[in-house]
């Protein structure tokens, strides 16, 4: 049985008194995929949005709860031999507030959250043998990720995921997952070459740095419009 829940906002302005997050969103497209328990929800975040969207798992638990008061999701208690869970699906009302929402650009800005580079911009109070020791691990966690990359490929040639009828929506995702993760190995390898000379923080001298980093990203900026212009 489908519990009450109060009449849903009639309109994207009405619902911003709710304070609905990007996470709300996301449980909400998920709910159109089919329904869900808190549980499952979190495991399908796991595995599809965790690595541009992570979010505590605690968190995930409250925010069906949250749609259910809205009434963008319905929740029904069922019984799976003694134990009782709530399955989620999504509203009428709900499918209408994320088709309003994906229309939306919102925040452009990209966020990159990465706890390594926090400690790569305060590695000064170590040494640079300890920075080199994380450069290291990050290469090498990234060269772990790339087999479960490879095994996921592979799934989704073979069967086409878990939702076949996503697959362009799937790859176009998977791709800049692919990139991103690329870009941070290469990042890694390459702050590893230079580290690798550093005998002291105290004594690098920062004009290699300075030179490839700074020097040669306004000139290749500068290179990039001359040739927009000529094409212009």
């Amino acid at each position: 049985m489908t519990e009450d829940h109060p009449p849903a906002p009639t309109s994207t302005d009405a619902r911003r008194g709710f304070r609905l997050s990007t996470t709300s969103y996301a449980i909400l497209g998920l709910l159109t995929l089919r329904a869900w328990t808190p549980y499952e929800l979190a495991k399908q975040m796991e595995r599809s949005l965790h690595f541009y969207w992570p979010r505590a798992e605690s968190k995930l638990y409250e925010e069906p709860k949250k749609l259910v008061a809205l009434g963008l999701a319905s929740v029904e208690r069922q019984t799976v031999g003694r134990r009782p869970r709530s399955v989620y699906t999504i509203t009428a009302a709900g499918r209408q507030a994320l088709a309003e929402w994906v229309r939306q650009t919102g925040n452009l800005e990209p966020a990159f959250e990465f706890e390594p580079m926090v400690r790569v911009n305060f590695s000064e109070h170590g040494t640079p043998a300890d920075l080199l020791d994380l450069l290291r691990a990050i290469r090498a966690h990234l060269d772990a990720w790339e087999a479960y990359g490879d095994a996921r490929a592979r799934e989704y040639l073979a069967t086409g995921g878990p939702f076949p009828h996503r697959l362009a929506v799937v790859a176009l995702v998977s791709q800049f997952v692919y990139d991103s993760r690329r870009m941070v190995r290469e990042w890694a390898a390459w702050a590893e070459r230079h580290v690798a000379t550093w005998e002291s923080f105290d004594q690098v001298d920062p004009t290699v740095l300075v030179d490839e980093v700074f020097r040669a990203r306004l000139a290749n900026r500068a290179e990039a419009g001359e040739a927009a212009t000529d094409d212009g």
